[in-house]
């Protein structure tokens, strides 16, 4: 059927109508979220352990003894790991981060989350406007109007433009928004604890690569002189000197010696192929680096943050956080639910049996629509979301709390790892050396008869273990350093490139 024709739609009306709208949205119903406050310290100079660190760890003339020292409140490089002075490691962190799948899935991640949050912003905050054009062959089989008699046939062409607007005057658009926004933080933060984990999972493998190596190379060097000793052994028993028990107990040792080689052998190709395999290439790759122990220099000054300046260092705080901004936002959509929605909608259209005449005058309809809906009642179905909505909320806080205190225990227990660490190697560094003094002394008394085979047999495995041990130790100690780097955040913050520091924007307040 024709529609009547109308006079003009008040536009200017329509337009002070979405005005006033978008004005009264600016009130939000629910609770606005604040940055928690960062947990109180009883003894402000000590805030992760309950006894001062020393200011000083190890000290000596051997080359094992390399000194550190904590500076409170320094700040930490997004390079951390060029600390270590490896040329090697460098190049090898920067080809991980360039090719490594899980970074690129988490930021590709990142832009849908970014994507989805401007097609929320789009349908929420702005009109909605559509247009139409119709094109329809009709019979009327009864009189119109005039000119249209029954039995009429007639093509007839319609273009319209429909306009809605819903009014946000509870603001629960503005608060689902802001639980989209805290939802893209959440995902930013994640992409900085993927660049984080993968930049402390290279460090940490390179490291364990240089003392699977080291521990290769003592055991074969201890293989090699156990089998200098045994040619002077056998020497020994085919002139009498010694009986055959002798030689069979140092081959008996040779062999335990050996047995050690392989399964250093096997976690040595598994940590190269793990490197591999981090830096994005196949495991069986070649052309990666080879590390040693040697090759890298453990940093002498190491950081220590406050905790404020820890929890907006920390990506896994950061996301817990905006994780509880989100419930928080929440809440204000399930209050907002209880209230009225008033909807605005208005749209002009024109008709025409010719084609050509569809914008001419006197072919113009319009019409301009108020609704309101309030719930009523639904068995208690609003309320329950709220209540449910205000119970996330408190799950999520208390797992930020969670995520807090197992923050400052991360930091608390690389700070003590780090200062035992320095005692390790100082005690075992001094057990390899009197261990070798110990092997020298015995060895020459048994070549002047002083002494038994199994002293020198003993002397040997001493030496062996402390040297062993020795290599584990410092390992240790610059995995436990790389460790600090990491509890403490890694330095994202400072990092130029745009998405390594995606997430470098404070933390939301309202």
């Amino acid at each position: 059927m024709i529609k009547n024709v109308l006079r003009r739609p008040p536009w200017r009306t329509t337009a002070l109508s979405v005005a006033a709208g978008l004005a009264l949205s600016a009130c939000a119903v629910g609770p606005d979220f604040h940055t928690p406050e960062a947990p109180k310290v009883a003894d402000a100079s000590h805030p992760y352990t309950p006894a001062p660190l020393p200011a000083m760890a190890a000290s000596g003339a051997s080359p094992a003894y390399v000194p550190q020292h904590f500076v409170d409140g320094q700040d930490i490089s997004a390079t951390w790991w060029e600390a270590f002075q490896s040329p090697a490691l460098n190049a090898l962190v920067q080809a991980a981060l360039a090719n490594s799948p899980t970074v690129a899935a988490a930021q590709a991640t990142l832009r849908e989350a970014e994507e989805n949050y401007r097609a929320d912003y789009g349908s929420k905050v702005f009109p909605s406007v559509n247009a139409q054009f119709q094109a329809a062959r009709e019979r009327y089989p009864v009189f119109q109007a005039e000119g249209v008699p029954a039995g009429f046939t007639a093509s007839l062409f319609t273009a319209a433009l429909d306009v809605s607007y819903t009014l946000d005057v509870f603001g629960g658009n503005k608060r689902e928004l802001e639980g989209v926004r805290a939802a893209v933080d959440n995902q930013r933060f994640q992409v900085e604890a993927t660049w984080l984990s993968l930049t402390s999972s290279v460090v940490a493998t390179a490291i364990q690569e240089a003392s699977l190596r080291a521990q290769l190379q003592v055991t074969r060097d201890v293989v090699a002189n156990a089998n200098q000793s045994l040619k002077v052994i056998d020497a020994q028993v085919r002139l009498g000197a010694l009986a055959r028990g002798a030689l069979l107990q140092q081959q008996t040792l040779i062999a335990q010696q050996q047995a050690q080689i392989p399964p250093l052998e096997k976690a040595l190709a598994q940590a190269q192929h793990q490197l591999a395999v981090l830096a994005g290439h196949l495991p069986g790759d070649a052309g990666l680096p080879e590390f040693d122990l040697d090759s890298l220099t453990l940093p002498r000054a190491l950081p220590v943050s406050v905790p404020s300046a820890l929890l907006q260092q920390r990506p896994d705080v950061r996301a817990s956080q905006a994780q509880l901004h989100e419930a928080s936002a929440q809440i204000g959509v399930a209050t907002a639910a209880l209230y009225p929605q008033i909807t605005l909608s208005g749209s002009v259209d024109r008709e025409s049996f010719k084609i050509g005449r569809l914008f001419d005058t006197g072919t113009t309809g319009w019409s301009l629509l108020g609704g309101v809906v309030q719930p009523i009642f639904n068995a208690g179905a609003l309320q329950a979301k709220k209540r449910a909505a205000v119970a996330a909320y408190d799950a999520a806080q208390a797992q930020y709390r969670s995520t807090v205190l197992d923050a400052f225990l991360n930091v608390a227990d690389t700070l003590r790892a780090i200062d035992t660490d320095a005692d390790e190697v100082v005690a075992t560094a001094d057990a390899e050396r009197l261990a070798n003094e110990a092997l020298g002394l015995v060895q020459r008394q048994y070549q002047l008869g002083a002494v038994s085979y199994l002293a020198s047999l003993d002397a040997q495995r001493t030496y062996l273990s402390t040297r062993v041990a020795l290599v584990q130790a410092r390992a240790v100690r610059f995995t436990d350093t790389a460790a600090l780097f990491q509890a403490l955040g890694g330095g994202w913050w400072n990092a130029p490139d745009a998405v390594a520091s995606a997430a470098s924007a404070p933390a939301a307040t309202h």
